[in-house]
């Protein structure tokens, strides 16, 4: 039972019609253009690279630890804002206390400002007067002195006639 020419002919091309159909279900990367969204030159059936899974897990291992360490150093950042925060909210309050404080005292020395306001009026108008009574005895000296001149001057001129 020897297969005829037209028989194998058929089977060829239904081998080949199956070998194209499974290509175009399971085209990747490594055989052609894909629809799919996948990046991953992986195939399921195909045998993996002891090397390259090696290499993927220590790949792997490795953004782990940098992630967690960007974790950490994030996390570590945000404490220390916190406690900066803490430490800011302190001295906000420290400043309200003291300048609550010097409120205060502005308040007391003004009230006792007012209350000798009208005593150092009082002052500033003795000051006054005294100032124009002391212009008032340097013009009366200096009028004295003028008279004090004319009077020795008439006395010269009696004793001399």
């Amino acid at each position: 039972m020897d297969p005829s020419k037209d028989e194998i002919q058929t089977e060829g091309g239904l081998i080949e019609n199956l070998s194209t159909e499974q290509n175009s279900r399971c085209e990747s990367p490594k055989r052609g253009t894909t629809l799919s969204t996948s990046t991953s030159s992986f195939e399921a059936l195909d045998p993996h690279d002891p090397n390259l899974s090696r290499l993927a897990n220590t790949m792997f291992q490795k953004t782990g630890e940098y992630l967690q360490e960007e974790l950490t150093a994030t996390h570590a950042d945000y404490r220390l804002l916190e406690r900066l925060n803490k430490e800011t909210i302190a001295k906000y309050t420290e400043l309200k206390i003291i300048s609550s404080n010097v409120v205060q005292s502005l308040d007391s020395l003004n009230d006792k400002y007012k209350k000798l306001q009208p005593i150092l009026d009082n002052i500033n108008q003795i000051d006054d007067s005294v100032s124009k009574l002391e212009q008032a005895a340097y013009k009366l000296a200096a009028y004295s002195k003028r008279l004090e001149a004319k009077f020795k001057d008439l006395e010269k001129d009696t004793k001399n006639k």
